[in-house]
């Protein structure tokens, strides 16, 4: 007896010793996000992505600081996330630059148990119909087939079947605009951990189906419905027994891709319930489609400032959506900046307040900072990259402000002409933030109009406005899709063919990483 004791507490020490000295899993992190308007002549190099490498990477995760619970968990190992500001596509020489520093940085700590792979979805390269899908598949092939590979993305980018593929885990933001980015990227990494440490490993199903609808952000928004309702669908299907996770892709309008569509997919350990979930959301986006709208009234640019001038909340903002700089426009179209300088209402400087952001000027700009703020300045702006619609613009005015820049946001000016005040800079700027305006000495809060190159408002811009309408303005994010010219696209798709046929929702089932 006393022997049989002796062997139980020997196994019982052997395997609790086991369990302690359990080695934490190695996971790397990788990730190149962008999104590109293949409708914009616009060309994306290297040096517009800020990239961040090993330790740094960290600080793109609030939840992964040092002493985090979810740092805790693993052994890491990253290696490049570079993030640039939607644009135009990519050169073919900027993406190998990128992703063959990532893929040397994987080979040197080989091998791994799991990769978290953040990327946007909707990048575009020189000679590449699907760079996510290619970029992947040549991060598969350095980490090998057992790694679990988990990926997040925005709601805006595309799954191709490839991409689907070697995907093990997949997951997109649920909100537009993307308030929850971070939380959505943490539950991809979440389940990647859950997955190693339970011993389940990769899932047993992934449920994958196309939804033949290609529509703009503007008006999938989940701010209203039904948008909101329809994302509202996705969570509890998570919740399931069976499921680890679902997610449906609005996917990105303004490239002419064959993979640019909807997606559905979910994934899990469960056949029938993966199959119910991921067949369940995708009917419920296909019977709204008629339902979408843009997220604000909508019309072309001298009805927009008819009744901005009309109106007497401040501020009203008008959204020059055609060159929004943040979904892929080069933001440097002149055209809608010359139509309000042709205006009589703010030829006086006692005329209403007119804030316009942005144009970039370099040029400009260095001959303000040598006149000095008070003084005028005389030069040319806008249209270096995009001067289909209109020429660079002449901006004779006054220097009210100069903002210094450094490496990563140059120098900013702000010219008066008339009444309106024109931010100038030196490389193209989305304008989000209320700082963005006051540091420049401007107060957007209470000025007659203020139009930002932008598409729906990002929450500062939102909560701050007066009134708000959409200018359907020309760019290379034009938001009047027939506009666009599509030659590429799969077809039939909704809404550009509107009389379409019912599609297949079926699921079409996507072979494990292992077998693809």
């Amino acid at each position: 007896m006393k022997n049989l004791f002796a062997l139980g507490f020997l196994i019982l020490t052997m395997f609790s010793c086991s369990e302690k000295e359990k080695p934490l899993p190695r996971i790397a992190i990788a990730g190149i996000a962008i999104e590109s308007s293949t409708f914009s002549p616009a060309l994306t190099e290297e040096s517009a992505f800020k990239a961040r490498v090993g330790e740094e990477v960290f600080t793109y995760y609030p939840f992964m600081e040092k002493d985090s619970s979810t740092r805790a968990r693993a052994q890491w190992f990253p290696t490049l996330r570079g993030h640039a500001i939607p644009g135009g596509i990519v050169s073919k020489e900027a993406y190998e630059s990128l992703l063959g520093k990532t893929l040397d940085m994987l080979k040197q700590n080989l091998p791994y148990d799991g990769l978290f792979l953040d990327i946007h979805g909707a990048m575009s390269v020189v000679g590449l119909d699907d760079p996510e899908g290619d970029m992947i598949a040549r991060i598969r092939e350095v980490v090998g087939p057992e790694t679990i590979i988990s990926t997040s993305m925005d709601l805006h980018g595309n799954v191709s079947e490839r991409l689907a593929g070697h995907s093990d885990l997949i997951t997109c933001y649920r909100m537009a605009p993307h308030e929850d980015a971070i939380e959505s990227k943490k539950r991809a990494l979440v389940n990647l951990l859950d997955r190693i440490e339970s011993g389940k490993g990769k899932p047993k199903y992934k449920a994958w189906i196309p939804v033949p609808i290609l529509l703009p952000g503007e008006k999938t928004s989940t701010r209203i419905e039904p948008g909101n309702g329809l994302y509202a669908k996705v969570d509890p299907e998570t919740k399931k027994e069976g499921v680890i996770d679902a997610a449906i892709w609005i996917g990105y309008a303004w490239a002419d891709e064959p993979r640019n569509h909807a997606v559905v997919m979910v994934t899990g350990d469960d056949e029938k319930q993966v199959k119910e979930s991921a067949e369940y959301l995708a009917k419920s986006f296909w019977d709204v489609r008629n339902q979408f709208e843009f997220v604000a009234p909508v019309a072309y640019l001298d009805e927009s400032v008819e009744m901005a001038l009309k109106s007497e909340k401040k501020p009203f903002v008008i959204s020059d959506m055609g060159d929004n700089p943040t979904a892929g426009g080069a933001g440097d179209v002149t055209w809608t900046l010359t139509e309000l300088l042709k205006r009589p209402e703010f030829k006086s400087e006692t005329g209403p307040e007119l804030i316009y952001a942005s144009i970039p000027g370099p040029d400009l700009v260095a001959k303000a900072k040598t006149a000095g703020i008070g003084n005028t300045v005389e030069g040319l702006a806008g249209a270096m990259v995009d001067n289909r619609f209109a020429p660079p613009v002449l901006l004779k005015g006054k220097v009210l402000a100069i903002k210094e820049g450094d490496q990563d946001a140059k120098t900013e000016v702000v010219v008066q002409v008339g009444s309106i005040k024109i931010i100038v800079t030196e490389k193209r700027k989305p304008y989000h933030y209320l700082k963005d305006f006051t540091e420049l000495g401007l107060d957007p809060t209470n000025t007659d109009v203020l139009v930002v190159k932008i598409g729906y408002l990002v929450p500062e811009l939102y909560d701050l406005r007066g009134d708000w309408i959409m200018a359907l303005t020309p760019g290379g994010v034009d938001q009047d899709l027939e506009r666009l010219g599509y030659k590429r696209i799969k077809r039939p798709m909704f809404p550009l063919d509107k009389d379409m046929p019912e599609p297949d929702l079926s699921v079409k089932w996507i072979p494990s990483s292992s077998d693809f």
